[in-house]
């Protein structure tokens, strides 16, 4: 991967494996315990959306793979480098787990939209890929549904039975049928993607692993999320369609430049990497009809989902509705949520609930909804994933533990599913973007750990002729600096979210966690090291650049992301450097390594009761206010 690449995970994307736990070697370590030595199989990706299933030896490396993927598939291999998610591969490959989809990426050289994809012929690719049409990536037991359903499409298949593209939406999807012409499969490539090489609406211009979309969710990184939903979805609360990530080869699927030819006998096949999700026969989405007689716990357990994955893109559009009554009238339905791609982003932003605003979300918790919070466990959901999905990188995860922490607290609370979501999502004033109730949390935790760690630097840099005076100074100091933020935050909570407040108050002087959003060289009062005042309270941290979250651009025909944009068929490409401003971040929690990010997780929950405690003497006084009115 390229080192600058623009990613607000900087430390995991180092052309060399880094030292940190985060970079990917330490939890890696872990899920190779066990690993058998034998032959595995790989599937190699290029970063122009190439793929090739290889067997490895024990003896095969780097440059062995590299070697054999340049014969096959006629592409350069200098001056790349082969990753497994957050990890840059060196020489050696026992790190590399069966099944494992790895990239190879240019290094030091920009790639151009125009770079053709040199695929191999279908008979090369018998002679030299001995994969089947279709294979599931992973090896976990919640994937028999789509394992029956794989055989279900290779017979129609090889009757002639071909797949259907999906003409709505920015990326490239397919409908897979079965012998009766039944669509029961779609498949989305990861090099098809939004801004992908491969992108058949036009929206090309970035490499695989570039940031996409949403800057911090990477492009051809979205199908692994859609299999992360899925497999988080235990006992299919919220209802998630099946889903996989699957190695699959047909002719059908795009590549650019007319490397596959103009004409339909002229097509090659070629295979890809792709998410692979049960397609769900339903009347209509949610955009379709009024939300309000939906069912409440249908919304409330979507929504927990989504605040667990912390969903970016959640709308109308992505909500299937199937009716169970089986009459023409609006009656009993059921919610199918689809389209996670955009979800487990790689640092906190602004997410998407299009359901804060429906009245099921203000209706308090079910007791089987508590006792279903009660039971998640962010520590075992971060190391299924490491298990099922290798590729996923550390910074994700992270924020799956943080927003699942920050859910099982506020449920056991008592706040509400609307509550909850209005905490995450951020607010505009002014066209200035202000950070999350959520991420004011997050940043006086960090202000918590670095005041904790200024302290302890000076006690251990005292004056030794003095000592006794300065170890009074020190524990004088240690004991009061918890007291001063514990006073502080319950005598001016911070009432970030309330919509007729005068603004929010800010714990800290949350300026230096956004310094580089500010320009170069211009001066800053000295303002490091200090508690909040209450001047600090009056001036909200905001931000010039406006975040594009998707809060209003549907993947599908519905809302179209361009209104300017050329229809379908069309030979222009839209460079994907002009389509969306750079995205704000006010936290990272990816630069911290194991103990700093334990003690944060700590300082943070700590943090969580003061914070709900405003939040719920808000939302009353709201609730009040209204009815009082006469």
């Amino acid at each position: 991967m390229s080192p600058n690449l623009d990613s607000p995970v900087r430390t995991q994307m180092a052309v060399a494996v880094l030292n940190s736990p985060i970079s990917g070697e330490y939890h890696r370590s872990k899920i190779l315990e066990g690993k058998s030595s034998g032959r595995r199989r790989v599937f190699v990706q290029t970063d122009t959306g190439c793929v090739l299933g290889l067997e490895l030896d024990r003896s095969d490396n780097v440059h062995t793979v590299k070697r054999r993927l340049q014969i096959a598939l006629n592409v350069p291999t200098e001056e790349s480098s082969l990753t497994f998610g957050d990890l840059v591969l060196k020489n050696d490959l026992s790190a590399v787990r069966n099944d494992s989809p790895l990239l190879l990426t240019r290094n030091l050289l920009q790639r151009s939209s125009s770079t053709p994809c040199l695929s191999p012929t279908g008979k090369d690719l018998q002679q030299k890929d001995p994969s089947a049409l279709i294979e599931i990536l992973g090896r976990s037991s919640r994937f028999s549904r789509p394992k029956q359903l794989v055989k279900d499409i290779v017979k129609a298949i090889k009757k002639g039975v071909d797949p259907i593209p999906v003409h709505s939406g920015l990326g490239g999807a397919y409908y897979f049928r079965n012998s009766q012409g039944e669509s029961v499969a779609i498949v989305k490539p990861t090099d098809e993607e939004p801004f992908a090489p491969n992108n058949p609406k036009g929206f090309v211009g970035k490499a695989l692993g570039q940031p996409g979309l949403k800057r911090s969710v990477r492009v051809g990184e979205t199908g692994f999320r859609e299999v992360a939903a899925y497999l988080l979805d235990y006992d299919h609360f919220a209802n998630v369609p099946p889903t996989a990530l699957v190695k699959i080869t047909h002719t059908i699927f795009n590549v650019n430049d007319g490397v596959n030819g103009s004409k339909p006998h002229d097509r090659k096949q070629v295979s890809k990497i792709a998410s692979f999700q049960q397609f769900i026969p339903h009347d209509f989405d949610a955009s379709d009809h009024g939300t309000s007689s939906f069912p409440v716990a249908a919304v409330h357990r979507i929504g927990i989902l989504d605040i667990r994955i912390f969903n970016t893109d959640r709308h109308a559009g992505n909500l299937l509705v199937r009716k169970l009554d089986g009459v023409g009238r609006f009656g009993q339905v059921e919610l199918i949520p689809i389209d996670h791609g955009l979800c487990l982003p790689e640092s906190l932003e602004d997410p998407y609930f299009e359901w804060i605003h429906w009245p099921q979300a203000s209706i308090p918790f079910s007791e089987d909804e508590l006792e279903y919070i009660k039971q998640l466990d962010p520590v075992k959901d971060s190391d299924m994933l490491r298990m099922e999905l290798p590729m996923i990188r550390e910074a994700c995860l992270r924020v799956l533990v943080l927003c699942t922490v920050f859910l099982k607290e506020a449920a056991a609370y008592g706040l509400c599913l609307s509550e909850i979501g209005e905490m995450m999502s951020r607010e505009f004033r002014s066209r200035e973007e202000e950070p999350s109730e959520l991420e004011l949390v997050c940043i006086e935790a960090r202000r918590l750990i670095a005041v904790e760690k200024e302290v302890s630097s000076h006690s251990e840099a005292g004056d030794e002729e003095d000592i006794q005076f300065d170890i009074d100074c020190d524990v004088a100091e240690v004991d009061s600096t918890p007291k001063v933020a514990y006073d502080f935050m319950t005598k001016m909570p911070f009432h970030v979210g309330f919509r007729g407040g005068n603004g929010r108050n800010l714990l800290s002087k949350v300026e230096e966690c956004i310094e580089e959003e500010e320009s170069e060289g211009e001066e800053e009062p000295v303002r490091r090291k200090e508690f909040a005042t209450p001047l600090a309270l009056n001036r909200p941290p905001t931000i010039s650049k406006l975040s594009m979250s998707l809060k209003n651009i549907g993947l599908g025909e519905k809302n179209p992301f361009y209104r300017n944009a050329k229809p379908e068929g069309t030979s222009a490409n839209r460079s994907a450097n002009e389509q969306l401003p750079a995205s704000v971040s006010f936290v990272k929690l990816a630069d911290m390594n194991d103990e700093e990010w334990t003690l944060f997780l700590e300082k943070f929950q700590e943090l969580l009761h003061p914070a709900f405690a405003s939040r719920r003497s808000v939302s009353l006084g709201q609730r009040l206010g209204t009815s009082c009115q006469f």
